[in-house]
C-alpha cells in the first residue's frame, strides 16, 4: 500500500456528522418551486448515489482497446473472450462481467458512462475528496451545505414539484443534500418503531412545552406514513451498504418514497466499500461483489420507479478512481480519474461520454493514475439543467460556485 494513501483515515465525529444523524431522525418538509416552462410536462426524478471509497474505473469500466491496460492490471485484467468475458460496450470499452443490468440498459439507450472523469480534486484523502464531491466546491471545508441543497434553494417560482422537496438516506444524511434548505431524512429500519400511544403522548408533550420540537415530530411521523404507505419499512435483516442485499434494501426504500406521488422528488443515498487496496479481484472477488450490488440496485431503481422511469436520471459518482497499475496486494492505490453513470428512462443513452487520456506511462496523471479530462460538475450540470430548468449562471454562482469557466454538459437528458 502507498505512504501517501493515508492508511486510509478514520473518520472521526464532526459537529456537522453529528447534526447530519441528528436530521435523520426526523423529517423536514419543504415545498420548493421548479420552472414548468423549462421541464415541460416531466415530472422528474433525481437520485445521486455516491460510492465510498473510491471505485476503480478501470476495472468497472475497463479499457480494453487500449493496448497499455493489460500491462498494467497485472493479476486483475479483465478479458474480451472467455467464460467470465467483460461485456462489450462500443468495442474499446468493455463493462465489468458483474453489471448485466447495466449492460442490457445500455444497450436499450438508457445508460451513459462518463470515463476518465473526475472532481477538480487531485489529492487523495477519502474524506477530502468526498467533500469536494458533494459540497460541489473548488477544494474540501468550504461549506457545510452541499450542492443538491443549493440546488432546492435556487429553483425558481412555478409548480410545486412535491411538498417535500429532497430525501436523504441513511443515519447520517449525505453532505450533497444537507444545507439550509430543508429535507426528509430516512434510513432502512434496523429497530422496533415507537408505539402509536408513546408517540401520541410525546406529541402532546412538546405540543405543550416545545412547539418547534413538536413540528419536527409532526414532520417524522408524515414520513412514516409516506414509508409505510409505500412498502418501504420492509424487513429489518440484510447486510449493511456495503453488501448486495444492503445496496438493494437502501435502493428499495428510496425507489418506492421518490416514486410516491406525494413524494420528494430528488434523492440522495451512498454505498459504502469501495476502497480495494488488496485483492481487490478481476472478473470474480471483492470488486466483483460490489459491482454486483451496485448492479442489482440499478435493476431495483428500474423496477421500483418504474411507474416514472421515462423522467429519472439516477446519476452514480465517487470521490476519485484508484491508480492505474496494480500494487504489491494485488489491488490498487488511491487515484484520479475514474468513471461516473448515469441511468434511467430520461438519459439519452448508449453513449461512452469520454476524451480518452491514453494509459502510457507519460499519459498518466503524475504517472501513476488515469488523467481526468471531464469535470463531473459539468456533467451534474448538464443533468440538472435539463431535468429541472436552472440557467447556467445560476448553476455557476449558487449550486457550484467557482464553474463559471465549463458550461453544462448538453445532451445528456432526453
Amino acid at each position: 500500500m502507498a505512504a501517501d494513501d493515508d492508511d486510509c483515515e478514520r473518520m472521526t465525529p464532526s459537529r456537522r456528522a453529528v447534526l447530519g444523524a441528528a436530521s435523520a431522525l426526523f423529517a423536514w418538509s419543504y415545498m420548493p418551486k421548479f420552472a414548468h416552462a423549462a421541464a415541460g410536462s416531466r415530472d422528474s426524478r433525481f437520485l445521486l448515489v455516491v460510492l465510498r471509497g473510491a471505485l476503480d474505473g478501470l476495472s468497472a469500466v475497463p479499457p480494453l482497446g487500449d493496448p497499455g491496460y493489460a500491462d498494467l492490471r497485472e493479476g486483475i485484467a479483465l478479458a474480451k473472450d472467455g467464460p467470465e468475458a467483460a461485456l462489450p460496450l462500443d468495442g474499446f470499452f468493455y463493462l465489468h462481467p458483474a453489471m448485466p443490468n447495466l449492460a442490457r440498459l445500455y444497450a436499450e439507450g438508457q445508460a451513459a458512462i462518463v470515463h476518465a472523469s473526475a472532481t477538480g480534486y487531485r489529492e487523495r484523502s477519502h474524506f477530502d475528496g468526498q467533500d469536494v464531491l458533494e459540497s460541489g466546491q473548488g477544494g474540501p471545508g468550504k461549506t457545510d451545505s452541499g450542492w443538491l441543497n443549493r440546488l432546492i434553494a435556487s429553483l425558481p417560482p412555478g409548480e410545486a414539484v412535491s411538498r417535500h422537496g429532497a430525501l436523504g438516506v441513511g443515519v447520517v444524511p449525505p453532505l450533497v443534500v444537507r444545507g439550509s434548505a430543508p429535507v426528509l431524512g430516512w434510513a432502512p429500519p434496523r429497530m422496533a418503531r415507537a408505539g402509536a400511544d408513546l408517540v401520541q403522548r410525546l406529541s402532546d408533550l412538546y405540543g405543550e412545552r416545545d412547539p418547534a420540537l413538536a413540528l419536527v415530530l409532526k414532520r417524522a411521523i408524515e414520513t412514516e406514513l409516506i414509508a409505510s404507505k409505500q412498502g418501504a419499512e420492509q424487513p429489518r435483516g440484510g447486510g449493511g451498504p456495503d453488501s448486495a442485499e444492503g445496496m438493494k434494501r437502501i435502493a428499495e426504500g428510496a425507489a418506492r418514497l421518490v416514486g410516491a406521488e406525494d413524494g420528494p422528488r430528488i434523492a440522495a443515498l451512498a454505498f459504502e466499500g469501495w476502497d480495494t487496496h488488496a485483492n481487490e479481484g478481476g472478473a470474480k472477488g471483492r470488486l466483483a461483489t460490489l459491482l454486483g450490488g451496485l448492479d442489482g440496485a440499478l435493476a431495483t431503481f428500474e423496477s421500483g420507479l418504474k411507474t416514472v422511469w421515462k423522467d429519472t436520471v439516477v446519476m452514480v459518482v465517487t470521490e476519485f478512481g484508484r491508480t492505474a497499475r496494480v500494487n504489491g496486494t494485488v489491488g490498487t492505490d488511491h487515484g484520479t480519474g475514474t468513471v461516473a453513470f448515469l441511468v434511467g428512462g430520461a438519459v439519452k443513452g448508449r453513449r461512452m461520454i469520454v476524451d480518452w487520456p491514453g494509459l502510457k506511462p507519460e499519459q498518466l496523471h503524475e504517472q501513476r493514475d488515469l488523467r481526468p479530462t471531464t469535470d463531473i460538475r459539468a456533467v451534474a450540470k448538464g443533468v440538472v439543467a435539463d431535468l429541472f430548468g436552472l440557467s447556467g449562471p445560476v448553476l455557476a454562482e449558487k449550486v457550484f460556485p467557482g464553474t463559471g469557466g465549463f458550461a453544462p454538459m448538453q445532451g445528456l437528458v432526453i
